[in-house]
């Protein structure tokens, strides 16, 4: 068994999927509309055929609320490991990236939190093990 597929809920999925293939860097993989549904995923260049994170459209209520707390409570939606948390850093601040933490040591890792502009918090994390190569 493995992961194949996981969502984020974004309010906007044009806006979305420029900010995580403009601003993280991520490709995008599928995009299908069925009337006003659209299915819409990106995945990491380096495995395009691995994990793919799913758009979703925050179009319901339950949906609403769940990212909307999410994100008051300052959850990360989705967390993305690196090797290189702060050059990661350095290259999305120059694509207009507002991060709401900056690349801080923690126990076994570096992590740092931005706002994907859909509603969500994302967390960048390189742990401690990968941290020391650089």
């Amino acid at each position: 068994m493995r992961i194949k597929l996981t969502s984020v809920y974004v309010d906007d999925q044009d806006k979305a999927l420029r900010f995580y293939t403009e601003v993280l860097g991520f490709a995008k993989k599928a995009d299908v509309s069925n009337g006003p549904y659209r299915w819409l995923t990106v995945v990491s260049p380096e495995e395009r055929d691995g994990t793919e994170l799913q758009l979703a459209l925050n179009d319901s209520p339950t949906a609403k609320a769940y990212q909307q707390a999410m994100f008051q409570q300052g959850q990360p939606a989705a967390m993305f490991f690196t090797d290189d948390v702060k050059g990661d850093y350095e290259r999305m601040k120059g694509r207009g990236a507002e991060f709401t933490m900056p690349p801080t040591d923690v126990t076994a890792s570096i992590i740092a939190m931005l706002d994907d502009t859909c509603g969500n918090r994302i967390q960048l994390t390189q742990l401690a093990r990968r941290a020391a190569a650089t």
